[in-house]
Order: structure tokens, then C-alpha cells, then sequence
């Protein structure tokens, strides 16, 4: 199939978007609520599904749709063509702190595995899918890892990575065992299973869960050092309204939080 070729810069470290220059009639894919601005001359349409030419006619559309509603995407994806008679440009921001990941697909082998919740935009072209594990202990306890994106094509796939981005060649045969949220991305080379810790106390008291991944070479994969899952769960654990425990961060008095020292110093006790 025929990708758009669009040009691209990253821009920022921690709260990373990515700006992609389009040409006269080219265009990218991005998921919904990624747009971070564009130019005048460029036109946004959404689409059913992700508008690529494997989705074309009613059928395709409606499988297309189908996939991105299994992996929790939205069903609709947005094309952003320039229309104007000059090069436009178009930017995507990553939704939460991270780095994100340019790859050329035709880089590595025209396809690439990635969390469901990892990719951002692309060129036009790209074909959004999904790829089911097919080992029993992958689809019984994968959880983040069980259901993956499958980015299919020759052009440029932007991949968000929460944190720090880690990647590793491995060699034949060789395997790490990660956390299932830490994964980012890995090529089809490589083998995706779920293994159990194997020790009862450290599956109870570790805080690592009960099982994790493991990921067997050759071939690249892409780590994050801070999955989304992991972040809310603390954000959870820390809001007082949401059952968590205000702790006093910064306080000069043990046990009293520096707003509500504040506050009584000030006579705010309503």
C-alpha cells in the first residue's frame, strides 16, 4: 500500500509533541484528541476506523472500527490533509509525560507490535490493527499485554512511551522478564509470553503482581520506565477525596499538610 512521505520534528523532553511538515494533498492519521495545532490550508476529517486502503468500502470500515473497539480505542480515528497550495504543518501532543517514538515500519519489516494505548499518529496509509497473543498463559493473565496494536505499512508511526524509553536488540534466543505495562513496543520477531513469578511470597508481598512478561529474541523491543496505569494507580493512592491519605508533603509540623497550615494561619477553617 501507498504511505504518505511527511517530514517531522520532535519537540520538548518530558511533555514531548511531534510537528509533521505535509506537502500539497498529503496527509496523517491521528488518534483522537492528539491534534495539538495546524495550519491554516489544512483540512480535518474523522473517519470510521483509520482510513487506510486496507479499510476502503463498508466491510472494511466496519472490521477496521471493530479492531480499534477491541483494543479500547475509539472507533473513529482523524485524517488532517493539506489542501493549501504550500507545505502545512500539523502537530501531535503526547498525552501524558514520556518521549516519543518515530519509527519508519519499512525499518522493521512493515510491521510493529505496540501497547494498545501507545500510538499517536501517523502518515496516512498506516493500518491500525490488532494482534491477539496466541499462548494460554499470554490471553489468561496478559493484561496490558495480551491485547496489542498492530501498526502495519511503510511510513512513519509515532509511538508514546511514558517516563524514560529504554531500547534493547535481543539477541536469538535471548529473553528478559518485564512488567507487562512496561512494555512499549517490539518487533514480530519476537516472542511475547506471561510467566508466573514462581515464589508465593513474592507474588504477595513483592508489590510486582503475579506474573510478568517475557520477551524472547531476536529483535528490537522499546521499553517505558512509567506506564499510565502505573502513574493513575499512585495519583489514586495519594487523593485524599478518592480514599487516599494527604501524608503532610513539605510540612514544617509532622502530620499537617503545608495548605492546611497555611490555611489555619490565615483563618480559612470553613
Amino acid at each position: 500500500m501507498s504511505m504518505d512521505v511527511i517530514d517531522y520534528r520532535i519537540y520538548g523532553t518530558d511533555m514531548q509533541f511531534v510537528e509533521i511538515e505535509l506537502d500539497p494533498d498529503e496527509a496523517a492519521v491521528g488518534e483522537a484528541g492528539a491534534m495539538m495545532f495546524m495550519e491554516d490550508g489544512i483540512v480535518m476529517d474523522t473517519v470510521f476506523g483509520d482510513g487506510s486502503a486496507a479499510q476502503q468500502g463498508i466491510w472494511g470500515k466496519l472490521v477496521g472500527a471493530g479492531k480499534r473497539l477491541v483494543t479500547g480505542e475509539s472507533l473513529f480515528t482523524t485524517v488532517f490533509q493539506n489542501k493549501g497550495s504550500g507545505k502545512r504543518k500539523v502537530a501531535f501532543a503526547a498525552p501524558y509525560p514520556g518521549t516519543l517514538l518515530p519509527v519508519q515500519l519499512s525499518s522493521v519489516g512493515g510491521t510493529l507490535l505496540c501497547q494498545k494505548d501507545s500510538f499517536l499518529c501517523a502518515a496516512k496509509g498506516v493500518s491500525l490493527g490488532i494482534a491477539f497473543q496466541k499462548r494460554l498463559g499470554a490471553g489468561l493473565f496478559g493484561g496490558e499485554g495480551f491485547i496489542l496494536q498492530k501498526l502495519e505499512g511503510d511510513g512513519y508511526a509515532f509511538v508514546h512511551a511514558g517516563g524514560t524509553l529504554y531500547e534493547r536488540e535481543l539477541a536469538a534466543g535471548e529473553v528478559m522478564r518485564i512488567d507487562t505495562g512496561c512494555i512499549v513496543a517490539f518487533e514480530p520477531s519476537v516472542q511475547f509470553d506471561i510467566e508466573y513469578v514462581g515464589k508465593l511470597k513474592s507474588a504477595l508481598f513483592a508489590g510486582e503482581g503475579l506474573f510478568y512478561a517475557t520477551l524472547r529474541g531476536p529483535g528490537r523491543i522499546w521499553l517505558q520506565s512509567l506506564p499510565l496505569s502505573r502513574m493513575a494507580n499512585r495519583i489514586l493512592m495519594a487523593a485524599p477525596a478518592l480514599g487516599g491519605s494527604s501524608r503532610g508533603e513539605g510540612s514544617v509540623v509532622p502530620g499537617v499538610a503545608a495548605g492546611g497550615l497555611l490555611g489555619g494561619l490565615l483563618g480559612d477553617n470553613d
